[in-house]
């Protein structure tokens, strides 16, 4: 005798996710008022598990400490997708007024990762719905600490998440893009995040008498000068660097030359060259500003995560299901942002799509840009998100 498996049609998936919209909204509002940051995110990952124990057809277990993984196998045979969503907050005191503010001082989901929570946890139990109509294995990984390197990507892909799968998606709900667009970029796409800091050591001495002392709060500012030179003047004006130093910290009294000035801040690169030649230059113009005011210095980079370069032929396709899914005027040719995201570490072992979902609307005051005290999202945007998600992986699975 033939068994005959079920048939499962993407339309009627997309209709049946339209239903989750108040669910959504629940979820991630209940994600809102008790953020986590990274590392921390203890009660959140407890939150996940719970709501995936009650869904059936579905295996989950903890990679990390603070992150969760569900595993949907289909009743046929077919790829392996990792569907990621980050679920960290940030270290931010939140200033919007609404009745499902933070309850967590100091704590807050300034970045969207609420909603790429509360999406994927509706991904996860729609498709379980269907599990024997589907095809192939879907992982859903929950991550912990997006926001802080080393990140929590590499840490779940050490522990074997990554393994055997075929391909890699996720998205970023967008505040600076309208809700109702999909932004979606071939190649590189999310830049190198990295930090660096530098001391001056001068020679500290009485503010009445200059002469006598080596000012390392004059020195350091020729060299806050000096660095903007390297992407003004010392590279190809065509390749995107940013050098932006975001401390100065000197000095106690008003009267005092101190000993030392604290410089520090943020390369940002694509260039896997590049990334290694700026450092190479800052250095070089650190040394030439110093040694030439009798000063020294002490300069370290501390590498974060690497670009997002999302893959070009996978990019063509998902370009094809939103405009086959929402229509031509939904797909917005995105630029590449100088924002860094560990999504690259998944990239590193399938190929992967990052995309962003506009999240954002002017006339509602939904205009706040990421890492903002007041940062909001366009709630319609994670139907939209959803549906995204949907169509892109019921496609890659078939």
């Amino acid at each position: 005798m033939t068994t005959i498996a079920p048939t499962l049609d993407v339309i009627a998936l997309l209709n049946e996710a339209k239903a989750f919209t108040p669910q959504l909204v629940a979820w991630r509002r209940h994600l809102h008022m008790h953020p986590e940051v990274a590392f921390h995110e203890h009660e959140t990952s407890r939150f996940v598990r719970d709501v995936l124990s009650t869904i059936d057809g579905i295996s989950v277990t903890r990679p990390t400490e603070t992150s969760v993984m569900a595993v949907l196998r289909g009743g046929q045979p077919g790829p392996t997708i990792a569907v990621r969503a980050d679920i960290d907050a940030l270290p931010i005191l939140e200033e919007n007024d609404v009745g499902y503010r933070s309850q967590v001082d100091g704590a807050m989901h300034a970045c969207g990762h609420d909603g790429h929570t509360a999406i994927v946890l509706a991904l996860v139990t729609l498709f379980a719905r269907h599990r024997d109509a589907m095809r192939g294995e879907v992982r859903f990984l929950f991550q912990h600490a997006e926001e802080l390197a080393p990140g929590g990507a590499d840490e779940m892909v050490k522990q074997g998440v990554m393994d055997g799968v075929d391909h890699v998606i996720g998205l970023h709900l967008w505040s600076t893009l309208p809700c109702g667009l999909i932004g979606l970029i071939a190649g590189p796409a999310m830049a190198a995040p990295d930090n660096f800091q530098c001391h001056i050591i001068g020679k500290g001495g009485h503010a009445a008498a200059p002469h006598e002392a080596v000012d390392p709060i004059a020195v350091g500012a020729l060299v806050v000068t000096a660095l903007q030179h390297i992407v003004s003047r010392a590279l190809d004006p065509l390749d995107p660097v940013v050098i932006s130093v975001t401390q100065f910290i000197a000095g106690s009294a008003y009267n005092v030359i101190p000993n030392t000035a604290y410089l520090a801040g943020t390369v940002r690169t694509f260039d896997a060259k590049l990334r290694t030649r700026v450092p190479e230059l800052m250095e070089r113009v650190i040394k030439g500003v110093t040694e030439a005011h009798g000063a020294t210095y002490d300069f370290a980079l501390e590498r974060g995560y690497r670009p997002v370069v999302n893959d070009p032929v996978l990019t063509t396709r998902l370009e094809q299901i939103v405009t086959r899914t929402f229509g031509d005027e939904t797909l917005f040719p995105l630029r590449p942002t100088m924002g860094g995201e560990d999504f690259s570490a998944y990239q590193q072992k399938a190929p992967g799509v990052f995309a962003f979902v506009g999240a954002g609307n002017v006339a509602e005051g939904v205009a706040f840009p990421h890492h903002h005290p007041r940062f909001q999202i366009d709630e319609r945007s994670l139907d939209i998100g959803l549906r995204y998600l949907v169509a892109a992986t019921f496609d890659l699975l078939s």
